[in-house]
Parts: structure tokens; C-alpha cells; sequence
């Protein structure tokens, strides 16, 4: 057989769809164009095209990985979040589509405003770094316990240009942030429950643990980072979750339980329950919050 691209994208799509991948011929397209070099455009304007020894070899050994569930992020290094391509290793948790949404509304309570922010459980920098780049005078702080989820997060603010707003703290929440009060609190962390940490999709499995269980109900993080939020906030400044699926209304509740009156929770492309805001009810930013799902 005559390996063109057209005939490995068939082969690697089918094989992959096997297996229970769920967009298989996507994944096979991103592997195929990081193997050539090239876009995925370019697959398909030379298909005809004869893959050499040498790339069907390159594409043997990722197709290999990627059948064993690894994210197809890890495999090339790289994941796509707002306007930039940010650095993924196994340390960190792959930006979702979905915390992009959490990122843009939280911009727009803050446009032009020169704010400082602390980005909880930071990962690959892609919240507080896209964040950055919306809010040109903002500065923030980046806080993981994970030693090595930081240096990704390091790398990808220097490649992207923000690295001179952003400081980065190796810190459990907020045990080693100081002082400093900040503007915006403003989290994606670990909310999956034990219950589900047990069944999850083979491809989530291989992500960090740490960046993925909320404990017992999935609320552990929640919990922790409400009840202290006060001794590092503004008088006037704003709470920013993402959540899971059924957590809305608990994480709501906890918000109220520790005075944030203003509380607005907003959806996903899918129409989900997925971020979650608050401020109390004087704060200067009461208004824009109780409006959002006016």
C-alpha cells in the first residue's frame, strides 16, 4: 500500500475511532501536520502526497501514544487558549475552551483598570496570562503548589510578553501570596468528585491528580479558598470560579454564607453552569455582577 496522507489520515482515523477517541480524525490531522511540519489546511491541498520513511516512522510512534490515551496537547507540547498557543506538559492540567469564557467576562468588569489579581491553582499560566494580555495595565500574581506546574506557567508568560506583570508564587491557596490585597480572586481548581475521579475518560486520567480532585464532594477547594477570601481582597473586590456540572447552587450558597451578596453565575457554549462571580453587596462592581443574567 501507497502511504499518502490521504490514506494514513483514513488508516489513523479509523484506528483511533476503535478505540473510543473522541474526535479521531481530528487528532489525526494534528498529529499528521506535526509530523510534516505544516497546517492541517496543507493536508488536504496535498494529499496525494507520499509520506518518506522517515514520516511514517515520526507518525507511528504518535499515533502509538495517542492510542494509549496520552492528550494530544502532551504530544505536541502545545495547546491553543484565547489568541495563543501555550506550552502543556503532563505537569499541568490542558486549557479548556470553557475557561476561556471565565477569562473574558472577567476582563470586562476591569477594562482599563489597573488591577491586581491572584490566579489560584495557576497551571499553565492560561488565566492569568490571557488575562494580562486583555487588561494591558493589570498586573497579577500566579500561585500552584506544583513546583513544576510554575516553571510551564514561567515559560509561557515570557513567551507570550507578560512575564514583567506576572509573579509567581509556589503556594498551597494563599500560604505563601503575603499580604497583599487583591482585586480579583479568580480560580479554575480541582472540582471533580471522588465518585468521579473513579470513572473518568481514559485521556482525562492522564492528567495531573492534583489539578483534578476536589475531594470527597468535589467542593473541598471551594470550601478553602471562600472561606479565606476576605483577608485578601479589596473592600470592593470580586470573587471568579469555574465549576463543574451540578456545582453551581453549592458554591453559590458558600458565597453567600461568607457575605457576597452579588453573585452571578453564567454559562458555556454548551448552555452549562460554568463560572460563577461575586462581590459583596456594596462593592463597586455589585451592579455589573447582579446585571450579567439580566
Amino acid at each position: 500500500m501507497v502511504w499518502t496522507i490521504k490514506n494514513v489520515l483514513q488508516w489513523t482515523t479509523q484506528y483511533f475511532a476503535k478505540l473510543g477517541i473522541d474526535s479521531p480524525r481530528v487528532d489525526a490531522e494534528l498529529l499528521l501536520a506535526q509530523v510534516l511540519q505544516c497546517n492541517r489546511i496543507r493536508l488536504y491541498l496535498d494529499q496525494d502526497k507520499t509520506l518518506e520513511p522517515k514520516e511514517l516512522q515520526a507518525m507511528h510512534k504518535l499515533v502509538e501514544r495517542r492510542g494509549k490515551h496520552e492528550p494530544v496537547a502532551y504530544i505536541l507540547g502545545s495547546k491553543g487558549f484565547m489568541t495563543d498557543d501555550f506550552l502543556v506538559t503532563p505537569a499541568v492540567l490542558v486549557p479548556r475552551p470553557e475557561t476561556e469564557l471565565l477569562v473574558e467576562q472577567a476582563a470586562k468588569f476591569f477594562k482599563d483598570e489597573a488591577i491586581c489579581f491572584l490566579d489560584m491553582g495557576t497551571g499553565s499560566g492560561a488565566i492569568a496570562i490571557s488575562l494580562l494580555k486583555l487588561l494591558p495595565e493589570a498586573r497579577g500574581v500566579a500561585a500552584d503548589i506544583s513546583k513544576e506546574a510554575l516553571q510551564v506557567a514561567q515559560q509561557n508568560a515570557v513567551k507570550i510578553g507578560v512575564a514583567e506583570r506576572l509573579q509567581f508564587v509556589q503556594s498551597d491557596l494563599y500560604q505563601r501570596v503575603g499580604t497583599e490585597r487583591f482585586d480579583l480572586l479568580i480560580s479554575n481548581p480541582p472540582y471533580i468528585s471522588d465518585e468521579d475521579m473513579a470513572v473518568l475518560d481514559l485521556d482525562v486520567r492522564q492528567e495531573p491528580r492534583l489539578a483534578l480532585a476536589g475531594g470527597v464532594d468535589g467542593w473541598g477547594l471551594y470550601r478553602r479558598i471562600i472561606a479565606d477570601a476576605a483577608q485578601h481582597l479589596t473592600s470592593d473586590g470580586v470573587l471568579a470560579f469555574e465549576f463543574g456540572m451540578g456545582q453551581a447552587e453549592p458554591v453559590r450558597q458558600m458565597l453567600l454564607d461568607n457575605g457576597y451578596a452579588a453573585v452571578a453565575v453564567t454559562r458555556d457554549y454548551a448552555g452549562l453552569e460554568r463560572d460563577i462571580f461575586a462581590t459583596g453587596k456594596d462593592g463597586k462592581y455589585a451592579d455589573r455582577i447582579l446585571a450579567i443574567n439580566k
